[in-house]
């Protein structure tokens, strides 16, 4: 079999030699029989169309559970979800070479430049001709035809080989550093591989039976399949979910509660896999269809770098290429400002930090030299109020945010009598009418827990109308049952979104406080407390029971009456029967 050329990759679909044991048997390429291929495009079959999100769903979902079935796939997400972002780049990169083909008039040529621009890109500090550059060398075909005989460059297993070849194609394009150089696919526990090559070759050989090029399915449709995979991954982490994943139900609600303007800029102080961020962005979209180009400008910071690298990875599947992810403890080290100058400010910010931190000293708060605390420290036992004030000095005038916090955050320390932290920084804020509104949300809807959580809506520089008066609503009706978890209704979401625009009170769902209404319950915030979502229990006079009961009473001893009557008539003395 000859080395295949640049462009000489298998079609969709197409099978790869295979081993007894289903090992792949086709030497991958060696670097020097690279520089002497020659290019035949006549070879490359076209895309058989493109791909449906269901499609991708299954396919991918088929792909996680090929290492170990459904109820272990979870904890191999960090393995699977960075060969499907590899598979993308190469298939991308190969579609693109062949565009460049038709454009310099050869496939030769179109190689030559393209690995010349490439060069002088990374030298000169600019973006390349082609988004990603993936040698064959490195590329996923060599991946997939991988055979532990040809030991290519001293690699004697594919995890190995499947490691170097990330970090090369990293080490070439400076973006995916952090993103597809994390993991180690030949990484061990206790001695033993974590994914063996047998198990590691099953799932490339499931992710290699479509094709995920420019024309096999668009960003949008590619990114709505990953965040279903992020989804199912969640499902089944329990507890450690929601360190990455925001139900998708919630993630729009922020987004159309906040109303994403043309050219905007939004940030996500805790951003995980991104996923508020992109509902914001692609919120926009729905609403702006021939006004994609002026889209949000997103910006995030994450602290887990395995996390990072998956928020990394989501934006580039979703073609978001702008978006600026950093890592980084936000709390302690913010990712956009400068020292002296102060943090960098945004027209949105959406966030779901983790709730009830405790893990922050009083000394962090006090010595904050960015300013973000002014209303003071939180108690040691929930950070809440200081992701709240981090976001609010995050804002620029005029800026809106969307918070997910624990429902204590709103009520906690109001009515005590003593002192509180919490209830001092929640009257702060109010009383600077930075608060535009709370919302209650169903129980049981995130993945770390059933508790419900509130959405805390925070504006400066508030419309006339709307100053010194705080909304509060309670959705906690407006969700369906699923497994394993409930979801937020989309009837929920829009009836949400027309009150806050109508900023009026809603039977059943809103109520609208005066800055007097708000003292009087000492800074309670809840909706449940202000907002019934039953019907009214209604009670009858003691007079008209006691009538009732006597009426009932009378017509008993009536009734016992004329049966003893009946009974006499019967003639039942001397044993009868009847």
């Amino acid at each position: 079999m000859d080395s295949p050329t640049l462009f000489d990759l298998p079609a969709a679909d197409a099978p790869s030699p295979k081993a007894k044991r289903g090992r792949p048997t086709s030497k991958a390429p060696k670097p020097a029989d690279v520089a002497n291929l020659t290019l035949d495009l006549a070879t490359i079959a076209p895309p058989p169309g493109p791909l449906t999100v269901p499609q991708l769903e299954t396919w991918l979902w088929a792909a996680a559970c090929a290492i170990r079935g459904a109820t272990d796939a979870p904890k191999y997400k960090d393995f699977i979800l960075p060969l499907v972002f590899f598979k993308r780049l190469d298939d991308v990169y190969h579609d693109e070479l062949r565009q460049k083909a038709d454009e310099f008039g050869g496939a030769e040529l179109a190689r030559e430049v393209v690995q010349a621009d490439h060069a002088a890109a990374l030298k000169e500090g600019r973006p390349p001709i082609v988004r990603f550059v993936v040698p064959e060398t490195y590329g996923w075909h060599a991946v997939r035809n991988f055979t532990p005989d040809t030991e290519q460059e001293g690699h004697r297993t594919l995890g190995e080989f499947l490691t170097t070849c990330l970090r090369e194609v990293s080490r070439l394009n400076p973006d995916l550093h952090g993103v597809l150089d994390v993991k180690d696919f030949a990484e061990t526990q206790a001695g033993q591989r974590t994914l063996d090559d047998e198990r590691l070759a099953t799932l490339v050989e499931v992710i290699s039976r479509h094709r995920l090029g420019l024309q096999d399915t668009a960003p949008d449709v590619l990114g709505q399949a990953y965040e279903y995979l992020l989804r199912k991954f969640a499902e089944g982490q329990g507890q450690s979910a929601g360190e990455f994943y925001t139900p998708a139900e919630v993630g729009l609600l922020l987004a159309e509660l906040l109303e994403v303007p043309a050219r905007a800029t939004v940030y996500d102080p805790t951003c995980g896999s991104g996923g508020l961020l992109i509902k914001a962005r692609l919120s926009f979209e729905r609403r702006n269809a021939a006004r994609r180009a002026e889209g949000p400008q997103l910006f995030g910071q994450e602290l887990n770098p395995v996390t990072y690298a998956i928020a990394r990875m989501n934006m580039l599947l979703h073609d978001f290429t702008g978006a600026r992810i950093v890592t980084g403890d936000t709390m302690r080290r913010p990712g956009f400002g400068a020292a002296g100058a102060g943090l960098m400010q945004f027209d949105r910010v959406v966030a779901n930090p983790m709730w009830n931190q405790k893990n922050f000293p009083d000394s962090l708060f006090e010595t904050d030299s960015w300013g973000r605390f002014p209303h003071g420290a939180p108690p040691s036992a929930s950070a809440d109020w200081a992701w709240v004030q981090h976001i609010v000095a995050s804002l620029k005038p005029g800026g809106r945010a969307a918070v997910v916090l624990d429902t204590g955050a709103v009520s906690r320390g109001s009515g005590s009598g003593g002192s509180s932290r919490e209830r001092d920084v929640r009257k702060a804020l109010v009383d600077e009418d930075l608060v535009e509104a709370v919302v209650l949300l169903p129980e049981n809807l995130f993945y770390n827990t059933t508790a419900p959580g509130i959405v805390l809506l925070l504006r400066k520089d508030k419309p006339q109308e709307r100053r010194e008066q705080v909304l509060l609503l309670n959705a906690s009706q407006h969700f369906v049952k699923r497994k394993p978890k409930n979801e937020l209704t989309l009837d929920g979401r829009q009836a949400l979104a027309a009150a806050l625009t109508a900023y009026e009170d809603v039977p059943k769902l809103a109520r609208r406080l005066t800055l007097a209404e708000v003292q009087a319950a000492d800074y309670n915030l809840s909706p449940s407390q202000f907002v019934e979502t039953g019907d009214r229990a209604t009670h009858r006079s003691l007079v008209l029971i006691r009538q009732e009961l006597q009426a009932a009473a009378d017509a008993r001893e009536a009734a016992d009456a004329r049966l003893q009557e009946l009974l006499a008539g019967l003639n039942l003395e001397g044993g009868e029967t009847v």
